[in-house]
């Protein structure tokens, strides 16, 4: 594929500053593009980059400075890139059209069009598969299982008895979705497993990780919300929430009954116990440990989580610590040869 400056500027709803007849061929990062590249600065920390990258053109904010390489100024370079990545990198389909002739669908499924099922995929009965949906080879589906449309299922997925899943949803390799919460009452010495009745649902435009594990409701639902973005194994417990449009990142784990707001970003490691609430627009830094609610528009950080510059003044603080010891240290023998003058003196 190839696009000219002026095209691509058009596509973007961008303005041209520099040779908008110049022809693109491909996408690259900053530091690595080549001649017929486009490439994007979103971060100011890339800036210095602009004077030495051999890339075409390059997609920057409105308010960039002035630079002899051709620019295209836009509200979102990083989206731009984005926009223009899903125009020049069309994914072959990997799973042929129509039904692979080792899959086993039970009869009492209801089939959209257009569907793609690969090798090998396994379903109970009563389920549903809406229209242009793709589940990859090895998927494993339980009973009465509703999938939505345009949604795909990479290799190897679970998704057990009863889990609803939307449109434009987007489950990657190894991830369970259903399983059973970890439920156990304790009585005559010994652990009692609590039968786990819920289900699972992933609402429009989910996208969840691979190898990451979505619990089942003990009663009711688990639910995902519209627009959520889940990484790679990440653990979601039994009867939690996770608002709209909220993003958690790799190896985070949700304890049960858990409340997460719309807009919330979760980073990589955290840990949050159950039956609390975060609210929305707030944040977690990575491996925050958060053992209370958060408020709407709260950050938090560190273990446990607190304010984020409260933590950080604190891990300032233990920095100092070794260094503030030795003042103390002397300080300490001052204080003690002074002491022992001043017992010299009154004798």
């Amino acid at each position: 594929m190839a696009l000219t400056v002026n095209e691509i500027a058009a596509l973007l709803g961008g303005r041209v500053d520099g040779d908008g007849s110049v022809v693109i061929n491909g996408l690259a990062k900053i530091e690595e593009a080549g001649p017929g590249n486009l490439s994007f600065i979103a971060n100011p920390k890339y800036h210095k980059f602009i004077e030495t990258t051999h890339a075409a053109a390059v997609l920057v904010e409105e308010s960039f400075p002035q630079s002899d390489k051709t620019l295209i100024r836009c509200g979102n370079p990083y989206f731009s890139f984005l926009k223009m990545a899903q125009q020049f990198y069309k994914q072959a389909p990997q799973v042929a059209a129509g039904i692979h002739q080792t899959a086993i669908i039970d009869a009492t499924c209801k089939q959209g069009k257009n569907l793609a099922i690969g090798a090998y995929v396994v379903t109970g009965a009563n389920c549903s598969f809406g229209d242009n949906t793709i589940i990859h080879p090895g998927v494993v589906i339980g009973s009465d299982v509703q999938i939505g449309a345009n949604s795909i299922v990479y290799a190897n997925v679970t998704i057990r008895e009863g889990c609803r899943i939307g449109n434009n949803v987007i489950i990657h390799s190894g991830a369970v979705i259903g399983a059973d919460g970890f439920g156990f009452a304790f009585e005559g010495g010994k652990f009692h497993k609590l039968p786990q009745m819920g289900i699972v649902v992933l609402e429009d435009d989910v996208e969840i990780g691979a190898n990451t594990t979505i619990d089942r409701a003990t009663m009711g639902e688990t639910i995902v919300k519209k627009g959520a973005k889940i990484d790679n194994l990440v653990q979601i417990a039994h009867n939690d929430y996770i608002g709209e449009h909220t993003v958690i990142a790799a190896q985070a784990g949700i304890s049960g009954s858990t409340k997460i707001g719309n807009y919330v970003r979760i980073g990589g490691q955290a840990g949050l116990v159950g039956h609390i609430e975060v609210g929305n627009n707030a944040a977690i830094g990575a491996q925050g440990g958060v053992t209370k609610s958060i408020p709407e528009n709260g950050f938090v950080s560190g273990y446990p989580a607190r304010p984020h510059m409260t933590a950080k003044r604190e891990e300032a603080s233990l920095a100092r610590l070794p260094e503030m010891l030795k003042e103390f240290k002397k300080l300490q023998a001052q204080i003690e040869k002074m002491s022992a003058i001043l017992k010299i003196d009154q004798e």
